[in-house]
């Protein structure tokens, strides 16, 4: 009897590879040409689109993992279930060092592999990777020296907006032209926020004191969903609103209608400054 199940773990195993080959040349295409492009987030942005290949490339990783696991443990229910009613013991398990070896090799080419491209796509890429640096960012996108400018400031419970370039107006509307590189500064004037505009693939953390940037590529107009994602008191799920990105001539005509709408409270306004500390019985604006 154990010379017989010794002869067939080989004719196992070879079943086992073959169904978990053919079941990864159908589920991997799939997944990169029909799922993935339904990925999330949105292709609004230079970063949001590097973001949704990471989730593609991430999905088509695991697909082939999660089948091998999946195809073993069927295929040992299947062949491999006690029949009959007599229960007996089935025989010893005993590791297989080659087996064992392949599967740390493999696994660890894996992780390091993923690490190195990580790195290098948050690092060594054009345009970074749409999260907060903090006031001195490292991985400075291509022409940063010419981005726009617009402070985002997080406060309870309510985010507003300064275009720096325009007068220093604040506004309730966040609004930023396409094909144009924006530099988010972003900010708190309590406690700590988290400034998500989820389809332009942006998250960064807004700290009281810190001028967090994030540079973010617009691609083509559309809407997005502005969220705070960092608990912050009571109506934390209240700081919530929609901004959009458009074309240039239209932004030029939403800032002007901006400037002139919020002019009376301009003078109100401190001296635009990376960060503020307002007075702790009071809010800003």
């Amino acid at each position: 009897m154990t010379a017989i199940a010794g002869e067939n773990v080989p004719r196992h195993g070879i079943r086992i590879l073959a169904i978990w080959l053919v079941l990864t040349a159908i589920a991997v295409p799939l997944i990169v040409l029909v799922l993935g492009p339904h990925l999330p987030p949105p292709h609004l942005s230079a970063e949001s689109g590097d973001q949704r290949n990471a989730n593609i490339l991430m999905t088509a990783l695991m697909v082939p993992i999660a089948l091998l696991v999946v195809v073993f443990f069927v295929y040992s229910f299947v062949y491999f279930r006690q029949s009959g009613e007599a229960i007996l013991d089935g025989p010893p398990i005993r590791g297989h060092a080659g087996a064992q070896l392949l599967w740390i090799v493999l696994t660890s080419v894996i992780v390091l592999t993923l690490a190195v491209w990580g790195s290098y796509t948050l690092i060594a890429s054009s345009h970074g990777a749409g999260g907060g640096q903090g006031p001195d960012p490292i991985a400075k996108p291509t022409g940063y020296r010419h981005a726009l400018p617009v402070q985002v400031i997080g406060q309870q419970w309510e985010w507003t907006f300064r275009y720096p370039t325009y007068g220093g107006i604040e506004t309730r509307d966040l609004a930023i032209p396409d094909h144009t590189l924006v530099a988010f500064h972003v900010t708190s004037i309590d406690v700590t926020h988290s400034f998500w505009a989820y389809e332009l693939g942006v998250k960064a953390d807004a700290v009281p004191g810190v001028d967090n940037i994030a540079y973010v590529h617009p691609r083509h107009a559309g809407f997005f969903q502005i969220r705070c994602a960092e608990l912050c008191g009571l109506w934390h799920g209240h700081m919530s609103k929609k901004g959009r990105v458009l074309s240039l001539p239209a932004f030029q005509s939403w800032i002007a209608a901006a400037q002139k709408k919020n002019a009376a409270i301009v003078k109100y306004l401190p001296t635009y400054n990376h960060v503020y500390f307002p007075a702790p019985l009071r809010r800003a604006g």
